[in-house]
């Protein structure tokens, strides 16, 4: 997320370095090239980037000295024993430290553990060399989803600032206020946006905001986790888990996002945040419960959509298998934890030919899997299959030529992990059509 706080920094009338120690990043940026696919993304980097707004760079020190204010878009990845790894955290801190000779405003801007803030002031006070430097460290996590996070960046429900001074505050109200106030040309709608209440400030602790974020991210995994529930509860009593949902999300108490039953989240934020969470609860003495429930039904929803297929399927080996969608959610290029990459390797290991389309993962899924049998569209994807698997939400698998399809395809089988297709539809074109908490 740190291209998307940049790129719309620098969109709202604020000068912004982005710096990264990936030399070959930093080289692709300054090309003009994008790392990551994020909807608008690439255009608003450019128009900074024309207009002399957005730098890009190795070498902080520059940087860091002549700044107002450092964010910090730097993740907490989790070591193998569940703790939280700070190496990446603890550098920047160092870095900063090393180069800062003023007081400096330091913006926590990743989902980071309760009291990282502390322990990030403390180290900056330890490491820093210069009696002048003093550090004040503010909490601003983000809540932006990937697919619409430019979109969300400009017009947020919510600015959450965390802050244990005044100065900070008054520090991140001037950065924000375009935002807040809604007063600036906005790139993506020109000059035409949707009429919208201006967004609401949240002022806390920096320990609050802290918590805030890691509890919104947790309870998002356990509203799809619930919805999961509902689905294998429905296939059991033939109900459909779509009229139910749609029917519950109407309470506002409840409301419908997020109730989308599937083949769970991935994606490099939510599984880890919520792992994460379940630690942290449980580090305290708090009963995690809920919290571990929702994530062993996530980790439960690939091998139940794997039986599923198994069991249309029968025998997979030498079956030809097409996947619809590598990416973990439609509108981004991200395979980190994707549900479908792990249905795509569990497949592959039992022995399938499969080959995919995704409009934007195949670059990153060949990166980590070079023997990925990628396709131009889905159409080529389909030929002679023996089955076609729907694993990302993209609109445009919603609008494809079914019928041009189902003549390619050796046997006519659709099994739907996101629910894209109307089961009456498919049958009417004489498809064998499977999805998840509807019937058949």
């Amino acid at each position: 997320m740190g291209l998307v706080t940049g790129g719309c920094l620098a969109a709202i009338g604020h000068h912004v370095f982005c710096v990264d120690r990936d030399a070959e990043r930093v080289r692709l940026l300054e090309e003009g090239r994008l790392p990551v696919y994020e909807p608008h993304l690439n255009e608003l980097i450019q128009r900074s980037r024309a207009a002399g707004m957005i730098t890009f760079m190795n070498d902080p020190a520059a940087a860091l000295r002549s700044a107002d204010a450092i964010f910090l878009c730097i993740g907490v990845p989790q070591l193998d024993n569940g703790e939280s790894d700070f190496a990446a955290l603890d550098s920047a801190a160092n870095q900063i430290a090393r180069h800062v000779d003023a007081p400096k405003l330091i913006v926590e801007r990743s989902t980071v553990p309760v009291r990282t803030g502390e322990q990030l002031r403390h180290l900056l006070s330890v490491y820093t060399p210069d009696p002048n430097a003093r550090f004040r460290v503010a909490a601003n996590p983000q809540f932006l989803r990937e697919g619409s996070a430019v979109e969300g960046f400009f017009h947020p429900e919510r600015i959450l600032l965390g802050r244990d001074d005044a100065e900070s505050e008054a520090a991140l109200r001037q950065i924000y206020a375009p935002i807040l106030q809604q007063a600036f040309e906005c790139p993506i709608h020109l000059g035409s946006c949707p009429s919208r209440k201006p967004p609401e400030l949240l002022l806390t602790s920096v320990r609050s905001a802290e918590l805030i974020k890691q509890c919104s991210n947790a309870f998002l995994g356990v509203k799809i986790s619930y919805a999961n529930v509902l689905a294998d509860l429905c296939e059991q009593l033939g109900a459909n888990v779509l009229e139910v949902t749609h029917a519950v999300g109407l309470d506002p108490r409840i409301r419908s996002a997020f109730l989308q039953a599937g083949i769970g989240f991935g994606g490099d934020r939510l599984p880890k945040d919520l792992r994460a969470f379940c630690k942290l609860v449980e580090s305290e003495h708090v009963d995690a419960g809920i919290l571990q429930a929702a994530e062993d039904v996530n980790a439960g929803r690939v091998d139940a959509f794997f039986q599923k297929i198994q069991r249309s399927l029968w025998v997979l080996k030498d079956k030809k298998i097409a996947l619809l969608g590598l990416a973990h959610k439609a509108g981004t290029d991200d395979i980190r934890s994707s549900p479908a990459m792990q249905l795509y390797e569990r497949l592959v290991a039992a022995g399938a030919h499969v080959s995919a389309f995704d409009p934007q993962a195949i670059a990153n899924a060949r990166s980590t899997h070079p023997e990925l049998v990628s396709c131009r569209d889905p159409y080529e994807t389909a030929v002679r299959a023996d089955a076609l698997l729907l694993l990302t939400e993209w609109d445009e698998f919603r609008v494809l030529d079914w019928q041009r399809i189902r003549e390619t395809m050796a046997r006519p089988l659709v099994l739907d992990g996101r629910n894209l297709l109307s089961p009456k539809h498919m049958k009417a074109l004489g498809f064998e059509y499977h999805s998840v908490g509807r019937p058949d």
